[in-house]
């Protein structure tokens, strides 16, 4: 039996259609018929050769819905609920070893020293060959996190949870105050600042700023909650600060969320921020450059709060799920364009040129 995959062999190069023979299956494995995939902005900087992490050949694709095919041995979800052949599933992109000093000690897995994630570091070469959701099937490994799919909602619009909803939870996560009656600032409308404005609006917050350079990204925020929005191309950086300084009698945002992973954002970001605010930055998925920041007049005698968010745990994947279970019909908006998987070059460049807010690959 073989299965589709489309992968990439060279950076920067259109990916490669080819039939991938699909092996028996090792014992804690499971096969999966992908129902679909979503295609992330960070697959687009993985495709251009800006991720240190992406070996070659790969099948790119982290975020995946599908059916259960066949399975090695016993098998549960989450949950405790056992798998079986024709069961939808979603699972936690990320495959932590559960020993090293971060797993154990620290008790945060999404720094694992050894974690393995479907395609972003496991190449095509890699036994069991199929590691990636661009593909008409996927092979979950040994101490993979799976969920049932909830059966009334599309498989499509699952597809973001698994990346920048499950990364959007880990940041707000780490919160140190409450939202109720805030001011929220985010830098980006892409999927991730979209789930950002779900978020906070979900916790309280009372205003939310979306900033951006895409109209129609910056009014789809609009319907997801975003109070205010501000086009970085109609406005310059004085304009928005003083927007955001107009609405809280001169102090500043209380939080400020960087979903963008551009250089510069910072920079802005920080200054968006009143005394004793927090900055979370979840938008850099790979390097940008450096960034400019007075420490002291900035940071210090301010009292700023800065929190790096480098990808999700298991938990954030299940709060994001749940967020969508909440409101479907909203979150299908973040789908804008759907594509086969023959045309997963397309998609990957509707996405690099933001003609497409999410595109996600129906199989």
């Amino acid at each position: 039996m073989k299965s589709k995959a489309m992968v990439l062999e060279a950076f920067r190069e259109s990916l490669s259609l080819i039939e991938v023979e699909i092996p028996p299956l090792e014992e804690g494995q499971i096969l999966v018929k992908l129902q679909a995939s979503g295609v992330c902005g960070s697959d687009v900087h993985m495709w251009n050769g800006e991720d240190p992490r992406v070996p070659l050949p790969i099948i790119l694709g982290h975020e995946g819905v599908g059916t259960v095919v066949d399975l090695k041995g016993v098998k549960r979800t989450v949950d405790g609920d056992p798998i079986n052949p024709g069961d939808n599933i979603i699972w936690n992109r990320g495959v932590t070893c559960g020993k090293c000093y971060y797993c154990t000690v620290l008790k945060e897995p999404s720094l694992c020293e050894n974690r393995r994630v479907y395609g972003i570091n496991i190449p095509l070469n890699e036994k069991p060959y199929l590691n990636g959701c661009y593909a008409e099937h996927i092979i979950l490994r040994t101490g993979t996190d799976i969920f049932t799919a909830p059966e009334n909602i599309n498989p499509s619009i699952l597809v973001s949870s698994s990346c920048s909803g499950a990364t959007c939870a880990h940041a707000f996560d780490m919160l140190t105050e409450h939202l109720t009656g805030k001011t929220v600032v985010v830098q980006g409308p892409g999927p991730l600042g979209v789930w950002a404005v779900v978020f906070a609006r979900s916790l309280g917050a009372f205003q939310v700023f979306v900033i951006g350079g895409s109209t129609e990204r910056l009014e789809l925020c609009k319907d997801f909650g975003a109070t205010n929005i501000l086009n970085r191309h109609e406005t310059t950086p004085g304009e928005r600060k003083s927007a955001v300084l107009s609405v809280t009698h001169g102090r500043g945002a209380d939080l400020v969320i960087e979903a963008v992973g551009a250089h510069g954002a910072v920079e802005e970001g920080i200054g968006l921020l009143r005394k004793g605010g927090t900055y979370l930055s979840t938008g850099y998925a790979q390097p940008a450059g450096l960034e400019s920041i007075d420490f002291y007049r900035d940071v210090v005698f301010r009292n700023i709060r800065i929190q790096g968010v480098w990808v999700n745990d298991t938990s954030h994947l299940k709060q994001a799920i749940n967020l969508i279970q909440q409101n479907p019909t909203l979150f299908e908006k973040l789908i804008t364009q759907k594509f086969s998987l023959e045309e997963t070059n397309e998609a990957l460049i509707a996405m690099k040129e933001k003609k497409v807010v999410k595109a996600v690959l129906e199989m």
